[in-house]
């Protein structure tokens, strides 16, 4: 492949504010690791845009893969260095570049970065759940997320969707908005957990079973659900309940979790709350765990569903069309609102002999979670094509 420009301003922006990585973010920085090489980063800040050279572009980007290791100072520093000077070199002759953080397409000034650069860009679509489920979203970030796809679909030189069912999605957003798709590649998306690594002590004192959660809490992750449902087991089995472990960052509207998590003294002694986990933590509370219970509402892909079973834990999920493309029928799916049925499902899996745990851990032989080897040979092939496409329409126009 031919250089590439990478998008890198949700990054940049997000280690400034000393936020840690989402799975979003994860993606982004995995498209740096695979493109840093033939890569130079372009940021945007207020309605200015700059690529950074070449020297710049890899010390950034070596930051950037750093992160979440403190070095928002270090970046701070470099931004400030190049803001001037990557402003003024302007013309990236027509190179794709990766924008895999919907960040900055909500405005009219998206077209006009592009413009600027001359550059085709390649975004990555993550989902379309701002739009087909706005209660789960801050307000007004459905018409902000509808601008953003449309963006994509009119500025597109391709787009690469994570999955099946968010390309199906944004095909039926296309045709309501009577626009044309451009070019699609769909590419699944790996764990970026270290499965290879030595996995850590039990973590959880004792021998009691525990169930662990993964997600930002908000309220389309449905915490409040499975507080609720912690609530009736201690008050059915006492010291004898299960250990619940809730591993994400407080998100938004989540005060009525945090509430109940704060002041619930039925829930004090039964849940663990953390707000920050590394790799190699969140691995090993999954290896020593039940399942992992995912009641989400809606998902663009359910990435810590994949980590689950990539990492032999059974799963409980929320019965989501994306989660059946992509786990198949291995996890055990339940309605999200049917709190009894997770309850009888949650004291299953707990049980030492349960039948449904090992039956589901039968399903799991074999299973092989996708790579990003697999993901960027497919993005790599479909760059390719475009790069052949655009030189059949130049020698045309010549």
């Amino acid at each position: 492949m031919k250089p590439v420009v990478i998008d890198v301003t949700r990054l940049v922006t997000r280690l400034r504010q000393d936020r840690l990585p989402t799975g979003v973010d994860r993606v982004s920085l995995a498209y740096i690791a695979h493109y840093r090489a033939r890569g130079r980063a372009l940021f945007r800040w207020w309605r200015v845009s700059g690529l950074f050279s070449e020297r710049a572009s890899q010390r950034l980007f070596d930051l950037l893969l750093e992160w979440p290791n403190g070095q928002a100072h270090r970046v701070n520093a470099l931004i400030g260095q190049g803001i001037a000077s990557c402003v003024a070199r302007g013309n990236a002759r027509g190179r794709l570049m990766f924008n895999t953080g919907h960040s900055g397409l909500e405005g009219a000034h998206a077209a006009r970065v592009i413009r600027y650069h001359n550059v085709r860009p390649l975004f990555l679509v993550h989902d379309l759940i701002p739009v087909q489920h706005p209660e789960f979203c801050r307000p007004g970030e459905a018409e902000r997320h509808e601008q953003r796809l449309r963006n994509m679909l009119q500025l597109g030189a391709g787009l690469i969707a994570n999955s099946s069912t968010t390309l199906e999605e944004l095909h039926d957003f296309a045709a309501a908005q009577r626009l044309p798709v451009p070019p699609t590649v769909v590419a699944p998306l790996a764990p970026a957990l270290p499965l290879s690594n030595p996995i850590g002590a039990r973590p959880l004192p004792g021998d009691r079973p525990y169930f662990v959660t993964v997600g930002t809490i908000e309220p389309r992750k449905n915490h409040l659900m499975l507080l609720q449902a912690w609530q009736r087991l201690i008050l059915r089995h006492g010291e004898r309940t299960p250990h619940l472990v809730v591993i994400g960052q407080q998100g938004w509207e989540s005060e009525n979790v945090e509430d109940l998590l704060q002041r619930s003294r039925l829930l004090q002694g039964h849940v663990t709350v953390l707000r920050e986990c590394t790799d190699l933590e969140l691995l090993t509370w999954m290896h020593h765990a039940r399942a992992l219970l995912f009641p989400s509402f809606a998902e663009g892909y359910g990435m810590p569903v994949v980590e689950a079973l990539a990492a032999g834990l059974p799963v409980l999920a929320s019965d989501l069309p994306v989660l059946r493309r992509v786990a198949d029928e291995i996890p055990e799916y339940l309605d999200p609102i049917d709190t009894l049925g997770w309850i009888q499902a949650i004291e299953d899996y707990a049980s030492p002999e349960s039948p449904r745990r090992a039956a589901q851990l039968a399903r799991m032989a074999g299973y092989e979670p996708p790579t990003w080897r697999r993901h960027f040979e497919r993005v790599d092939d479909f760059a390719e094509s475009l790069g052949a496409r655009q030189g059949e329409r130049e020698r045309e126009a010549a």
